[in-house]
């Protein structure tokens, strides 16, 4: 178990390109949401409210409100063909509480390593313009929007490797379009006080 648990999340990364017509049934949507309804909540008040989305019209809308991959400069995000066949949006209900704490975070790791394991990939996108897809969704304000996170079948490599002598964390595309993203060693990130 140990040995598969590590491998789905090496395998886990951030896919920023799909195969746009990859198709994502709503079954499959809702069976992700349901390992964030099982996970661990804050004080188990489970505020968390998600919208699903499958449908092309709709992602068109839901794409012109997220911003991609602040790191690469000159990508503007996935071209036609290699957007997201759907997206799961996260929302708070603030009727329920007014801080979500880490819930958002583990509600979507739950949901990314789900896709992975059914050999989907996904990106956690919270670079937002919130009041436009507020506006798209008509969505009342009690909602908060937290997280889009953009979900399809991966049509890029993305490989991990460690952070060279430089320091620099920030990931990068070679000219084959791997896409790499520098970790720190373990080592760096245990305090050994």
């Amino acid at each position: 178990m140990r040995k598969t648990i590590r491998d789905l999340i090496i395998r886990n990364r951030s896919v920023r390109r799909f195969y746009e017509a990859y198709h994502i049934s709503m079954e499959t949507l809702e069976e992700l949401v349901d390992l964030a309804r099982l996970s661990p909540s804050a004080g188990n008040l489970q505020p968390l409210r998600y919208i699903l989305s499958n449908n092309p019209e709709r992602n068109e809308q839901i794409f012109s409100c997220l911003s991609w991959a602040a790191y690469l400069k000159d990508w503007p995000g996935p071209e036609e063909g290699e957007r997201p066949s759907a997206y799961i949006i996260i929302t708070g209900d603030r009727s329920i509480s007014h801080t979500f704490h880490c819930d958002h975070g583990i509600a979507a790791q739950s949901i990314l390593l789900g896709a992975r394991a059914v050999g989907l990939g996904g990106c956690i996108i919270g670079s937002i313009d919130r009041k436009r897809l507020r506006e798209i969704l008509s969505l009342p304000e009690r909602y908060e929007i937290l997280l889009v996170i953009a979900i399809g079948k991966p049509r890029e490599e993305v490989v991990i490797e460690e952070i060279g002598p430089g320091g620099d964390i920030k990931y990068w595309r070679d000219e084959k379009g791997v896409h790499h993203v520098p970790k720190r060693r373990l080592s760096d990130i245990i305090l050994k006080i």
